[in-house]
């Protein structure tokens, strides 16, 4: 089975699952679907930052600071997170990721609910070849540094600010 034919909830402004349809059909069409978003931090607390693979659906060759992929039908948000965290980045054994809060992420032509968390990898990473065409780890002040001079995927960006307005507010409530 390729990416484009893996099986999607489709669901609507309220997280409300209201049908299936196959990954593909779900980008093509811009169906609304369940994405994860895991901050990966390395035991010094960096940030592990990659470069997206060519071949992505979505986003090809764009820089992210998350990990994280769609929600399978029928899996939880939480089951999502910890698969997509150790796919990506090559290791087993993951702590739980940490849920923090959930959003709408709204772009041309996608829409998604997305629920971002954070978790900490001390193991060494042997990212997807797959998925990750490069990766790094950098500090806060070195991401900040280059979000005006690396193409990030938007809803990635999207989640970074929202993340950093999350902590900055005491880390409460869920946004939408």
């Amino acid at each position: 089975m390729t990416p484009a034919d893996e099986i999607l909830d489709i669901v609507d402004e309220n997280d409300e699952v209201v049908g299936q349809a196959p990954r593909g059909e779900a980008t093509s069409r811009g169906l609304r679907h369940r994405c994860v978003f895991i901050e990966a931090r390395d035991a010094a607390g960096r940030l592990f930052v990659h470069r997206r693979t060519p071949s992505k659906l979505v986003f090809p060759s764009h820089h992210d600071m998350f990990v994280g992929g769609v929600v399978g039908a029928g899996e939880s948000y939480d089951e999502a997170a910890l698969r997509e965290a150790e796919e990506e980045l090559g290791v087993s054994g993951l702590p739980r990721p940490v849920p923090l809060f959930k959003f709408l992420y709204e772009g041309p032509g996608h829409s998604w609910w997305s629920y971002v968390y954070e978790v900490r990898c001390e193991l060494p990473v042997a990212p997807q070849a797959e998925e990750v065409a490069w990766h790094t780890f950098l500090t806060d002040a070195e991401l900040r540094e280059r979000i005006d001079e690396w193409e990030w995927v938007p809803d990635g960006l999207d989640a970074y600010h929202r993340l950093r307005e999350f902590r900055a507010g005491g880390g409460a409530g869920v946004t939408g």
